[in-house]
């Protein structure tokens, strides 16, 4: 009776293919003979793929990047400019008043045109209206760049008003008596304009020729207000205060240059400072 010889044959060892490949393919598909293959879950589902690896953050804007640049000042001259000035100064005004759609000759003479101009640009900046380019008309039309300098004026600024008001008070005296000339501005003889065109160019101020054009290229302020060397008007008449009341005009009635009281009813006060 044969005998079945229950014993293995050494080094030969016997892996039970069938039942384990039968075993892997029910837990995921693959096949697997002793290890694991790579990708497969062992949980009856398909192999998931690995997640993606997150992008970088997007670059910072690279540090060189061309910077902003400040506007650059239209007007760099710090001096006020009213109607009868004339200059490089006063042509930047033009130029600056015309890129805001004046239209404006830039000839460098302030004038009846220019002096329209700056009030126009004045009202609708929705500052005072004077037709005199100081501070804040000037930082305006330079889209509020400064052109240096305090906005309070110095001590030597406000040494050299009291000094060009004893000069323009001063010259003005010393014309007193020259006889009444309409249209003269010389000691040889004035008029009420001519004369304050004499006292002022004393102290390095040009002003416009006629009454009307002086008083109307200046700023308005109240009798209070006014300084020795500032300007009293009246409609068609001008004359330079010389303080505590008093003025010195050349006087068409008195057919002179003459220091009195304030007469009349001025219609207001002027200052070019």
């Amino acid at each position: 009776m044969a005998q079945h010889n229950s014993h293995r044959l050494p080094g030969r060892a016997q892996l039970p293919t069938r039942q384990a490949g039968t075993a892997a393919r029910g837990l995921g598909g693959a096949a697997v003979l002793g290890t694991v293959v790579l990708g497969t879950a062992f949980t009856g589902a398909s192999a998931q793929a690995a997640p993606a690896t997150p992008s970088a953050p997007a670059a910072p804007a690279t540090a060189d990047a061309a910077p902003s640049v400040a506007p650059s000042a239209a007007l760099n001259s710090t001096q006020k400019l009213r109607w009868g000035s004339r200059g490089g100064a006063v042509q930047e005004l033009q130029s600056a008043l015309n890129a805001n759609g004046a239209g404006l000759a830039v000839d460098g003479v302030f004038g009846k045109r220019t002096h329209a101009a700056v009030k126009d640009y004045q009202s609708s900046k929705g500052l005072q209206v004077d037709g005199v380019v100081g501070p804040k008309t000037r930082a305006a039309l330079n889209g509020g760049v400064s052109t240096g300098g305090a906005s309070a004026p110095s001590s030597s600024a406000s040494s050299s008003s009291s000094g060009s008001s004893s000069t323009i008070v001063n010259a003005a005296r010393s014309a007193v008596g020259t006889p009444y000339s309409w249209g003269g501005s010389s000691l040889g003889g004035m008029d009420c304009s001519g004369l304050v065109n004499y006292a002022y160019k004393a102290a390095g101020i040009s002003l416009p020729r006629t009454s009307g054009q002086i008083a109307n290229g200046g700023r308005w302020i109240s009798q209070s207000q006014a300084q020795p060397g500032d300007i009293v008007a009246w409609s068609g008449h001008v004359a330079i205060y010389a303080g505590n009341g008093q003025i010195i005009d050349a006087s068409g009635s008195k057919q002179r240059v003459v220091e009195r009281s304030i007469w009349g009813n001025p219609i207001g006060f002027v200052t070019y400072r």
